[in-house]
């Protein structure tokens, strides 16, 4: 069994029913910060309404680790870098958090593709 970050975009295909996404979550095991579930929860209020993200909130909130100063500052020096991609500062903290924690960062968002420590899919 692997660990992974799972990045919004992971979370969002795999509530979809994206089969590519499937064995990462039922098999394995991940991470993501209360950033990334502050987006998926957007997306689930948009889609299907404050009950289920409300629910979705619930079990999401199992997945969040804490991020610190160290974090935010590398997550943010990525960010610049890589300014013209126009990454969220989500996917930045996702990412580095990933890249400290020696797994792979999960996603399907084709602006980390080419990148190292990602587990790109579609």
């Amino acid at each position: 069994m692997s660990k992974y970050f799972y990045d919004s975009f992971a979370f969002i295909e795999y509530f979809h029913g994206n089969v590519h996404y499937k064995s990462y979550f039922e098999e394995h095991t991940g991470i993501t910060t209360i950033f990334n579930v502050a987006e998926v929860y957007y997306v689930v209020l948009n889609e299907m309404g404050k009950v289920m993200a409300d629910e979705m909130l619930k079990t999401l909130l199992s997945y969040v680790i804490d991020v610190d100063g160290e974090i935010i500052t590398k997550a943010m020096l990525f960010r610049f870098v890589h300014k013209k991609k126009k990454l969220s500062y989500a996917d930045c903290i996702g990412y580095e958090v990933a890249r400290l924690k020696n797994i792979l960062f999960l996603t399907g968002d084709k602006e980390f593709k080419d990148l190292p420590n990602v587990m790109f899919l579609k």
